[in-house]
């Protein structure tokens, strides 16, 4: 720690600034091999979203775009750690090796399935239910994404339920200048990694196009682990006149993963590659699709509509009792136990009209930005099924009638609105508003006794949202932000049902609520200088759980959580700073972190308020590390590139009592901190090829991010050793 602070603290002193990214957004692609040439492009990995685009203001807002096309990571695996390595703040669950779904989560909230990102593809929802379930089971292939936009801030205004930000994935578009294109990529790796992708397009007079096949299998890095997953793509756009623009996008993924379950501390420290549930497998088939139409109505208005679908499941059979019970053969039967069955089936339907208006007012020109929101959405959910006694990904059942059914509906509209007021020549001023009307219903039964019935349930909110957010420019491309606004997360479907039929759910539950605070102060230095510092708050208050109450529980609003610190991402490109021609090639180097302070500053428990030992009040946050340090530098050289990368993140606690010593489950129970080390290659040649490698976890360092309560667990959840990957592709 020692060294990477002094290694921090001489970037801060010698560095004022990060590549800003262009005023004006374009939906041209650029091709891959042609710009990755340059050996100097090497500080536009990270840049900032523009002040305004596709009608939604930025401006003010802590923001960090990722160009997939200019870093060097794993990408055939998704490796998260490596792909949001400056992006400082970000906290990963690294449990699942395959890369399927992304956890990712930043100042303190839980990285559980990134359901605490409001997550979109291209701009619209790709979550599981945006109000009642949104963890996300769909991650697009790293290999198809072109940048990775991170908004953070006032992000609520304009995209609703979030404390966390906005997540949005870009896939790349086809190749403008021409009428057809290929690119492929091939990967060879560790533990069976098998892993394919190939697109095609390419632009024809008005219309343009975009595809991909993608295939990844893998035994996996534990026992039972191994995975296929399989997606593809394809977009289509027509410039229907010059000022009306459509396009269609269609997405399906399947998979089919085995799951190793958890571990006890116990069998993690003898052996943390080892599993003891080879029966359990999970999968998710997710159909997205999208209608975007563009209208430039004026050079001063424009005007967008997308509209949206997603139909998807998730599905899951095993033993998923504790860790502790074995899963075995029945002696009398000489077969294994019935396996549960649980399956989820999500339909989704969603329209955002989008509008934003330049004007003059005072001789200045400000621009307006706003729309509405029409959602529906709908769950259905079957759980505790009795299934085969298998082994195999069988969802049948030998009893048709699930021990619990569920079916959950969703209805919100809501109407935003933010304004850029242009104040002389530097300053900008953006307040904001939003509206939400959200209606839940919820039907059917929580277990097959006459008391497990519900009767139909409707819950209606009306939120109201301000922030306001500004800018301030010292030169023309370094400036100070700063922005507060309103935030809530509303209650989930799990959280308004009861688990049991001894359980009691507050007829006053409250949707969490609470704000976020930024001040920072970004830019760029020349070309070889990058930074964004600043600082956050996060006032999270309404946080659910339950207590015990006349003999029973009692699932209510416990108590407020705050999290606040610094989150700073550096980098210099250390030859440039002395030429701008340099004949031995270019050393970049950087440094992405964050020191978080989240406790827990209320708590609404009486019954454990009697006793001062009990309280969680002063105590951390679970989930949350006190730092996420990550340092690398990449040595460049006409079509060669190397990066080295160490991550190291602080201890944390995996419940709100901040217990340390684990239980015999290895539900409970403090992980320590660790340091992850990567190195990975990258070589460009004859303008169409190319050849990657990379060793992910030099040190086979033994660590953990996550315990599980339930699925996939329960139990400490390892994450992967050392593993290697070579790659080979090429674009015609």
């Amino acid at each position: 720690m020692k060294k990477g602070n002094i290694f921090f603290a001489v970037l801060n002193i010698t560095s004022f600034s990060i590549l800003f990214a262009q005023k004006n957004d374009t939906t041209k692609a650029v091709n891959l091999s042609e710009v990755i040439i340059n050996e100097h492009q090497t500080l536009a990995e990270i840049e900032f979203m523009p002040e305004i685009k596709d009608n939604v203001i930025y401006a003010g807002k802590k923001t960090a775009v990722i160009q997939l096309d200019k870093i060097n990571a794993d990408l055939s695996s998704n490796n998260t750690r490596q792909v949001f390595a400056k992006v400082p703040g970000i906290s990963i669950w690294e449990n699942d090796g395959s890369g399927i779904q992304a956890g990712i989560a930043s100042r303190g909230l839980s990285p559980n399935r990134s359901w605490e990102f409001n997550v979109r593809q291209n701009g619209y929802d790709i979550s599981s239910e945006v109000f009642g379930y949104p963890e996300n089971y769909y991650t697009p292939p790293m290999e198809a994404m072109r940048k990775i936009e991170v908004i953070r801030g006032s992000a609520s205004l304009q995209y609703g339920p979030q404390f966390g930000g906005v997540l949005n994935y870009q896939i790349k578009k086809g190749n403008p200048n021409k009428p057809i294109s290929f690119e492929a990529q091939q990967t060879l790796g560790s533990y069976g990694l098998f892993n394919t992708y190939m697109a095609i397009g390419g632009t024809h007079k008005k219309f343009s196009y975009y595809g991909f096949i993608h295939h990844r299998a893998a035994e996996g890095w534990r026992n039972n682990s191994r995975y296929s997953i399989y997606t593809g793509y394809f977009s289509a756009n027509y410039q229907l006149t010059k000022k009306i623009n459509i396009e269609g996008e269609y997405t399906n993924m399947n998979y089919k993963s085995q799951q190793p379950g958890g571990l006890s501390d116990e069998q993690y420290t003898n052996n943390h590659r080892q599993s003891f549930r080879e029966r359990n497998w999970f999968g998710a088939p997710f159909n997205v699709a999208s209608l975007t139409i563009k209208y430039n109505i004026s050079q001063s208005v424009n005007l967008q509509i997308k509209s949206f679908a997603t139909i998807a499941e998730r599905n899951s059979v095993g033993f998923t009792k504790s860790i502790t019970l074995k899963d075995s053969v029945n002696p009398k039967t000489f077969e294994y136990n019935a396996r549960q069955v649980d399956r989820d089936n999500y339909k989704n339907y969603g329209t955002e009209l989008r509008s934003s208006v330049k004007y003059k007012f005072f001789g200045k020109e400000h621009i307006f930005a706003g729309g509405i929101r029409l959602y529906r959405g709908s769950t259905k959910r079957n759980q505790l099924g009795i299934g085969t006694t298998g082994n195999d990904f069988d969802l049948s059942l030998i009893n048709p009638k699930y021990g619990r059914s569920l079916e959950f509906q969703t209805t919100n509209y809501a109407a935003f609105a933010e304004n850029i007021f242009q104040i002389g020549k530097r300053l900008k001023i953006v307040p904001g508003i939003r509206f939400d009307y959200i209606e839940n219903k919820t039907d059917e039964y929580i277990n097959t006794s006459q008391l497990g019935m519900l009767n139909s349930n409707i819950r209606v909110r009306q939120l109201l949202l301000y922030g306001i957010g500004s800018e301030f420019n010292i030169t023309e491309k370094i400036n100070l932000y700063g922005n507060y606004s309103l935030a809530y997360r509303p209650v989930t479907f799990s959280e308004l049902t009861p688990s049991a039929t001894s359980e009691i759910i507050d007829p006053n539950l409250k949707d969490a609520t609470g704000f976020n605070a930024d001040f920072g102060f970004k830019g760029t230095v020349k070309n070889y200088l990058n930074f964004d510092v600043g600082v956050f708050y996060l006032y999270y208050d309404n946080r659910i759980g339950t207590l015990n109450q006349n003999g029973g529980t009692l699932k209510t609003n416990i108590g407020t959580s705050l999290s606040k610190g610094l989150e700073s991402y550096v980098e210099i490109d250390v030859v440039k700073i002395l030429t701008e021609k340099s004949k031995i090639g270019s050393v970049s180097i950087f440094a992405s972190n964050s020191f978080i302070d989240a406790k827990y500053v209320k708590w609404n428990n009486p019954s454990l308020n009697l006793d001062p030992t009990k309280s969680i009040e002063d105590k951390r946050v679970e989930n949350a590390p006190q730092y996420i340090n990550r340092f690398g530098a990449t040595y460049y050289l006409k079509g060669f590139s190397a990066t080295f990368q160490l991550n190291s993140i602080g201890d944390v606690f995996t419940d709100a009592a901040n217990t340390e010593t684990p239980n015999a489950t290895g539900t409970i129970g403090k992980l320590s901190g660790y340091e992850i080390m990567d190195a990975s290659l990258s070589y460009r040649f004859m303008e169409r090829y190319n050849l990657k490698a990379g060793v992910n976890n030099i040190t086979d360092k033994k660590y953990a991010t996550r315990r599980a309560g339930g699925y996939p667990g329960p139990g400490i959840m390892p994450g992967n050793g050392r593993t290697i990957f070579v790659s080979i592709g090429a674009s015609f």
